[in-house]
């Protein structure tokens, strides 16, 4: 399996200043940015957005890090990263004032443009329940002194002091009420780095009277997701918890079983793809990544370190991608194809629709659609798999290769046809003014 430079450069710096042995120790092996600096960037190996992210020794030794100063670091045994957790919500239906020029809700390239759609369109001013936002502070700053408790691998509990640390704020927007710290994200991942929320929320908090609240966006297919997160109490770390989750659009969400009859009627069923059948269970991932992919081809560590991924589930996603024909490797990297980059630029429902097309090109998912969209209910997991046993004879799969691929094609049909809209009515921020 190949290793990072992350990796490798990690390896050595453990070796050469004995950091096992601190840790096992003190607790901690603090490490300064120009320590680090003789093997790589600190920029490129001190933050690791997802737990699958940090480096091997890391993972091996149940480590984290956590910057501490400008210029240090402590490496150690804590519980760093938090878990989104099931999305129950509908989709809440917005739109951006017809006045506006500049913004299309079908073209959001970056994290920045999915927060002025958000702020511009009302769906801040909804989740937040804040008649009126200003947005104030953003961009890197210094943190003041404080400090934390955080729990550590063996259910402890380990002291850490900050002095003014670097952070970095996407968007803060205030009300009436509150000051909301926004981190915004275009990957749909499970976990993310608790401090990107923690630190800002402690400054803040020691600077503002009103209640400082902090938020998770993460935009990806046309949907934001909203998490508003609170700490209950101020000086643990470890004493996250998730307060509300919504999900808005400014599309026309309502992908129907109509719709995809009629997707069905007018794709023709070509050969099987020659890449192998797909086991990557989420869908919409499969789409992230290629929403990523967008802004430049990727290897596959490169997706493993802007994803939580690790090397095989990249694997697994991008041959997912290249099975529908949205992504092609060329040498040692993958890219869109032209119908990849085709179908990312469709609205809502017709990317929805195309993703279909893409699917029913294969007997066994063309089949299989044909059940989601004769049912009132969920495909089963046994549905998919007594397909698969007629479409594929038992001499070509094993029983838990089958399993395996039947889960994937059931996670993907069930997720295209999942109810979506909260409500028929279309909710406009702006018609209220």
């Amino acid at each position: 399996m190949s290793r990072s430079r992350n990796d490798e450069a990690w390896e050595k710096i453990f070796a050469r200043w004995d950091a096992l042995e601190q840790i096992r120790e003190n607790g901690v092996f603090r490490v300064s940015a120009d320590q680090i600096r003789e093997y790589r960037e600190p920029r490129l190996m001190a933050k690791f957005d997802h737990h699958v992210n940090l480096p091997e020794i890391f993972r091996e030794n149940g480590l984290s890090i956590l910057p501490v100063t400008r210029g240090d670091y402590l490496v150690g045994p804590f519980e760093t990263y938090g878990r989104f957790g099931e999305e129950l919500a509908p989709v809440r239906r917005f739109s951006l004032p017809a006045s506006l020029e500049s913004l299309d809700a079908g073209k959001i390239p970056s994290e920045a443009i999915a927060l002025n759609c958000a702020a511009a369109s009302g769906i801040l001013q909804d989740f937040l329940g804040e008649e009126t936002l200003v947005p104030t502070v953003s961009g890197r700053m210094s943190s003041d002194r404080f400090s934390f408790s955080i729990r550590t691998a063996d259910g402890g509990e380990a002291r850490v002091g900050v002095d003014h640390a670097q952070i970095e704020i996407d968007a803060a927007f205030e009300g009436a009420e509150s000051l909301a710290l926004i981190e915004a994200k275009r990957d749909v991942s499970e976990d993310f780095l608790i401090r990107q929320l923690y630190y800002p929320f402690r400054v803040w908090s020691a600077r503002v009277h009103k209640r400082v609240r902090p938020v998770f966006l993460v935009y990806s297919n046309g949907l934001f997701r909203l998490y508003e997160f609170a700490f209950e109490d101020p000086d643990a770390y470890h004493s996250l918890r998730l307060v509300q989750q919504r999900t808005y659009s400014l599309e026309d969400t309502d992908f129907t079983r109509r719709d995809l009859l009629d997707v069905l009627r007018e794709t023709p069923q070509d050969e099987e793809p020659e890449v192998a059948f797909p086991q990557a269970n989420s869908l919409e991932r499969v789409f992230n990544l290629c929403e990523l992919l967008q802004a430049q081809p990727m290897t596959p560590v490169d997706v493993t370190q802007a994803y939580d991924f690790t090397l095989r589930q990249a694997g697994y996603y991008t041959a997912a991608a290249r099975f529908l024909g949205l992504v092609v490797k060329d040498g040692a990297v993958f890219r869109l194809t032209d119908e990849g980059t085709r179908i990312l630029g469709l609205g809502y429902r017709k990317r929805q629709a195309a993703l279909c097309a893409r699917m029913a090109r294969s007997r066994t998912f063309r089949e299989l659609l044909l059940i989601g969209a004769h049912k009132a209910t969920p495909v089963t997991a046994e549905e998919g798999r007594e397909l698969l046993r007629r479409v594929r004879p038992p001499e070509v799969w094993s029983e838990e290769t089958l399993t395996r691929r039947a889960s994937t094609a059931v996670s993907w049909v069930n997720w295209l046809l999942r109810p979506q809209g909260e409500e028929e009515r279309q909710m406009s921020f702006w018609e209220t003014m």
